[in-house]
């Protein structure tokens, strides 16, 4: 392999951008810096055919000036992490397919998903998701794991990801070695998790080990500090003992490590984006990820190739680092751009029958909804800085509300006691209610709102559509409905039930006091 170090630093980056056209500003960047790899979020992205045309151009550009293809990289976990266009399949989120119980369709989601990423010209996957997710009140991870049994998310995770082999995409495990445990968003904030390595071993890795054994290609690395692990108090994404004596040696892990995006607040405010993507290198991780803004990126790219003249960086591990990537990327330059693969109606189908299976009832008997039923509930919003820039267009209470021709009310993410009062008071006008949550558990007006209702003696049925801690925290009612998604499809999955169809679910996490 004959790479200058600059072109060898540039295999190494991962960079994101504003807008659904690569800007004069941004190709520049990717030709001076010979930046090999892209990241696309759902800004970026307006339809198929626009899709295809950006990756398209991405991998001209990255050709030319590097002599190879791109890693063209995306977040497409399923349900809120969804980044494809609306005439693309979007799976449901890995709680879903969990409830399922049913193991062949973490497959079967993979598999579509494949399909969509083949046709549109993205071949690198972040997903799955192997964070046990055994902290209720975490408030970035709950849906996007398949559960708080560290078996079930490694049985599912690796289902999932064993599709992925030799299908012309990658995937990638996250966030080792593990995020679940949290209650800070690392896109706002720095988590702190004060567990021993032996305390991780009876737990968050044991989903990481599975992987490694299946022979899962990457692995991404948490922006979480573990004092207990790494005292000189610098998360897993810049620690050297976690990066390479852990993941690396210990674990065995031979394939690409990835950080999360470098410009998260856990980086970018406590270390800098640029220092904390040169001491990622340093700690051993052979791509770094910056998402967004190209002035960041401009200065981590200088910083790199500042650290590799000053002796800072390993050139000999680099070289080794980039021989792989450059491996990996011969693999999947095997496959061509399919787009039939895209879109097709049987893979609709699918997803939405997953999204059915997976509606769980928790306590009590769904009703039949009708033109007497009164829905309520707040809209869709961005709960999560992982979460994409507007939440679902559609409204789960308007949507519900056309279905059944029957009144609805559209409520704050938060309801203060007036609109819970005023919610109440339209809702005695009616036989039954069915309210829907929406990340409630972190947001109590939603919980008064409900438990409001039921103190006022009404029939009422409480649907959580993302995370099903909600249902904890409310009081007795007629009927509580895990649906673990804010979407058209949890919304279409959720008409069939309230017309009657049976609810063959189970929660794969722990809910007290039901």
């Amino acid at each position: 392999m004959s790479m200058t170090i600059k072109q060898m630093l540039g295999q190494k980056l991962i960079f994101g951008f504003h807008g659904t056209e690569l800007s004069p500003e941004f190709i520049n960047l990717l030709r001076t810096w010979k930046i090999g790899n892209v990241i696309l979020f759902l800004r970026n992205i307006e339809s198929a055919e626009q899709m295809r045309t950006l990756c398209s151009q991405i991998q001209q550009i990255v050709r030319e000036e590097t002599g190879l293809p791109a890693f063209i990289v995306i977040d497409q976990e399923g349900g809120m992490v969804s980044r494809l266009p609306e005439d693309a399949v979007n799976t449901p989120c890995a709680m879903a397919l969990a409830a399922t119980g049913k193991e062949e369709n973490a497959v079967k989601a993979a598999e579509i998903t494949i399909r969509q990423l083949r046709g549109l010209g993205a071949n690198f996957n972040m997903a799955p998701v192997l964070d046990v997710n055994n902290n209720p009140k975490n408030p970035v991870i709950g849906i996007r794991s398949y559960g708080d049994n560290p078996q079930t998310v490694a049985s599912f995770g690796c289902a999932g990801a064993r599709a992925y082999a030799g299908s012309g995409v990658l995937c990638c495990a996250k966030h080792f070695p593990g995020h679940g445990d949290t209650a800070v968003d690392s896109h706002l904030g720095l988590p702190r998790v004060e567990k021993t390595e032996q305390e991780l071993e009876q737990l968050e890795l044991i989903p990481f080990y599975r992987a490694v054994e299946n022979g899962i290609p990457a692995v991404m690395i948490s922006h979480v500090l573990f004092p207990a692990i790494e005292p000189e108090n610098v998360p897993c994404t810049m620690s050297r003992r976690i990066v390479t004596d852990l993941l690396r040696h210990k674990l065995g892990f031979e394939g690409l490590i990835l950080t999360d995006c470098m410009e998260m607040g856990a980086i970018k405010d406590h270390y800098g984006t640029a220092h904390g993507v040169v001491e990622a290198i340093r700690a051993g991780v052979d791509l770094a990820e910056i998402s967004s803004t190209l002035e960041l990126e401009q200065q981590a790219a200088e910083a790199l190739n500042k650290a590799a003249e000053q002796g800072l960086l390993n050139l000999e591990e680099i070289r080794q680092s980039v021989e792989k990537i450059v491996q990996y990327k011969a693999r999947l330059d095997e496959f061509p751009l399919e787009p039939e693969l895209c879109n097709q109606p049987q893979d609709h189908a699918a997803a939405e029958q997953m999204a059915l299976q997976a509606v769980t009832c928790v306590s009590g008997c769904a009703p039949h909804a009708d033109c007497d039923t009164f829905f309520c509930g707040c809209a869709d919003y961005r709960a999560s800085g992982v979460g994409n820039d507007q939440g679902t267009s559609a409204s789960f209470p308007a949507y519900m509300g056309t279905a059944f021709d029957a009144p609805f009310l559209i409520t704050s993410k938060s309801p203060d006691a007036a609109e819970v009062e005023a919610a109440v008071a339209q809702a005695r006008m009616y036989r039954r209610t069915v309210l829907s949550t929406c990340n409630g558990h972190l947001f109590a007006g939603q919980i008064s709102l409900a438990n409001a209702l039921i103190d006022a003696g009404l029939d009422v049925t409480v649907i959580a559509l993302r995370n099903p801690y909600d249902l904890s925290e409310v009081h007795g009612c007629t009927c509580k409905i895990a649906a673990y998604d804010y979407s058209l499809p949890a919304f279409r999955a959720l008409e069939q039930v309230l017309r009657g169809a049976p609810m063959e679910g189970k929660c794969p996490v722990a809910l007290g006091g039901i």
